[in-house]
C-alpha cells in the first residue's frame, strides 16, 4: 500500500511551499488508495514552537489535508538514540564519537560499496546520478549531481542528544513503511546520503521511492519570500481566500489537470499523476489566485459567506452584536458575483451598513453638472410613501416617475446610483435600494445635493 508523508518543523508558519508538498503527497496518497502521514519534525529544540506546531495543524486542516497517521519527532528521541548506538556497535568504520556528537563514517561506508555512484530513479526528474566523491554540490548537468567539495562524514546525532534531521527522517521513513517522498527540489542533495543511512541501519530494503518537486517563484522569477507578499497559508486565510481556492491553485503549481482550471480536490485526485508533475520551477500570481478565488466564492453557499463575513463586519465596526442576518445574506447573495476576496464585500457593500457616507469632490461634481435634484426630491417622496420597501414597489416608483418627467431611465440610474452607494458600479439599483431599505434610501437621496 501506498504510504506518504508531509514532515513540516514547527519553527515558523506553514509557507505556501510547503502547503502545496503536504497537497502533492494527500493527492497522491487518495489517488492511489494509500495513507497520508502528518509527521511534526521538531528535532530543532530551540527553534521549534508549539504555536508553531498549531498553526501548521490548523492550516492543514483548513485545507482539508486530514491524516491517517500523526507523529511527533521530539516523542521519538529514544528510537533515534538505540539505532545510533547500534551503528556505533558496529565499529568506527560506520560510526564513530567525536566533541560529544554521533558521525556517520561516509567515506568508510562509500569504500566499501561496490558501485561509487548512486542512483535515483526519482517519479518527476527521472534517473539522477550522484558521484559519492561530490555529495554536497548542488550543481547538476545531463542528469549528474556532481561538484567541487569532498565528501565529508554525516552528523546523526548532535552533541546536545538530539538527531539530525537526515537520520531522524531515514529511521521514521523506514519504520513507518513509507514507500513514496514527495519533497522540493532543494532535498534532492540530500537523497544520496540519506541512501548510505538506510544501508547501514539495515534498512536498504526499505528505501522509499523520491520524487522532488519544482520550486515555486515570485512573479519576478526569483524564489517565493516574503518579498512578493503573504507567504503563509494562514495570511492567504486572513487576506479572505477561501481554502478551496488556494487548493485549487496550488495544485496548479506544478501540475496540470488538463483543460480544467477550476477543479474540487475530490475531483483533481482522480487524474492526479506524480509523473506528469512539471520539472520546471512553478510562477505564483496573485492575480490568478484572485481570479480562481473569485469563481469560488461565485459557487459558494450564501449562508457558508455570511459565516465568513460576519466577522468581518464586527471587526470592522460596521454590525454590533445584534444584527440582521437576513439582510446581510440578501447583500452578499447581491455582490458576490463582484468579489475576488471577502473583504471585497466590506468595501463594496460597507456603505449598507452605515449611516452616512462620504462623496469625493469629483463625484459631487459629477451629480452638480447636471442637476437632477428635483428628481431626486420628487423620487425620496415618493418612495417615503411606500408601504411595501422591496424590489419591485421601488423600480414601479422609480419608472413612473422618469415617465412622468419624460426622460430615458439612464439619465436617473446613474446619479442616484452614486448618491446611494458612493459608487459608480454594482449590483441592479433596486435591488440596492431593496437592501439598503427606506430610511436610508430616502435621507441620502434628500443629502445628495445639500451644500
Amino acid at each position: 500500500m501506498v504510504k506518504v508523508r508531509f514532515a513540516p518543523s514547527p519553527t515558523g508558519n506553514l509557507h505556501i511551499g510547503g502547503a502545496r508538498t503536504a497537497l502533492f503527497n494527500w493527492m497522491y496518497a487518495k489517488a492511489q488508495g494509500g495513507q497520508f502521514v502528518l509527521r511534526v519534525e521538531d528535532t530543532d529544540l530551540e527553534r521549534s514552537k508549539p504555536e508553531y506546531e498549531a498553526e501548521i495543524m490548523n492550516s492543514m486542516a483548513w485545507l482539508g489535508l486530514t491524516w491517517d497517521e500523526f507523529y511527533k519527532q521530539s516523542d521519538r528521541f529514544a528510537i533515534y538514540k538505540e539505532q545510533a548506538e547500534k551503528l556505533l556497535g558496529q565499529g568506527e568504520e560506520v560510526a564513530y564519537k567525536k566533541d560529544g556528537a554521533i558521525f556517520l563514517n561516509i567515506k568508510a561506508l562509500s569504500r566499501r560499496r561496490p558501485k561509487q555512484e548512486i542512483f535515483v530513479d526519482d517519479l518527476i526528474r527521472g534517473r539522477v546520478q550522484f558521484d559519492l566523491m561530490f555529495l554536497y554540490s548542488e550543481h547538476e548537468k545531463d542528469g549528474v549531481v556532481s561538484g567541487e567539495k569532498e565528501l565529508r562524514d554525516e552528523v546523526l546525532v548532535k552533541s546536545d542528544g538530539a538527531p539530525t534531521y537526515s537520520f531522524a527522517c531515514v529511521i521514521d521513513d523506514a519504520m513507518m513503511g513509507i514507500t513514496h517522498v514527495i519533497r522540493g527540489e532543494d532535498h534532492l542533495t540530500n537523497t544520496p546520503k540519506q541512501v548510505l543511512m538506510y544501508e547501514a541501519l539495515g534498512f536498504g530494503d526499505k528505501v522509499p521511492k523520491f520524487a522532488h518537486l519544482p520550486m515555486i517563484m515570485g512573479e519576478d522569477g526569483t524564489r517565493m519570500s516574503k518579498r512578493h507578499g503573504a507567504t503563509a497559508v494562514s495570511d492567504y486565510r486572513k487576506m479572505g481566500f477561501l481554502p478551496e481556492a488556494l487548493v485549487n491553485y496550488l495544485m496548479l503549481l506544478g501540475w496540470s489537470p488538463g483543460n480544467e482550471e477550476i477543479l474540487p480536490l475530490k475531483n483533481a485526485c482522480t487524474k492526479f499523476s506524480i509523473k506528469k508533475v512539471n520539472k520546471s520551477a512553478a510562477q505564483f500570481g496573485m492575480e490568478k489566485l484572485r481570479w480562481i478565488n473569485a469563481q469560488y466564492i461565485k459557487k459558494a453557499d450564501v449562508l457558508t459567506l455570511t459565516d465568513l463575513i460576519v466577522p468581518m463586519l464586527k471587526d470592522a465596526g460596521l454590525i454590533g452584536e445584534t444584527y440582521d442576518r437576513g439582510r446581510i445574506e440578501v447583500a452578499i447573495g447581491l455582490f458576490k458575483g463582484r468579489m475576488s476576496t471577502l473583504p471585497d464585500f466590506l468595501e463594496r457593500a460597507g456603505f449598507l451598513f452605515t449611516k452616512d457616507i462620504s462623496l469625493t469632490d469629483e463625484m459631487k461634481a459629477e451629480l452638480a453638472a447636471k442637476d437632477m435634484s428635483a428628481a431626486f426630491a420628487l423620487l425620496a417622496d415618493r418612495l417615503a410613501q411606500a408601504t411595501v420597501f422591496d424590489i419591485a414597489t421601488t423600480e414601479k416608483v422609480f419608472r413612473d416617475l422618469v415617465a412622468e418627467l419624460g426622460i430615458a431611465s439612464g439619465e436617473l440610474v446613474h446619479p442616484v446610483r452614486l448618491a446611494l452607494s458612493a459608487s459608480a458600479i454594482g449590483p441592479g439599483l433596486f435591488e440596492t435600494m431593496a437592501v439598503l431599505g427606506k430610511d436610508l434610501t430616502v435621507a441620502r437621496l434628500r443629502s445628495a445635493y445639500l451644500k
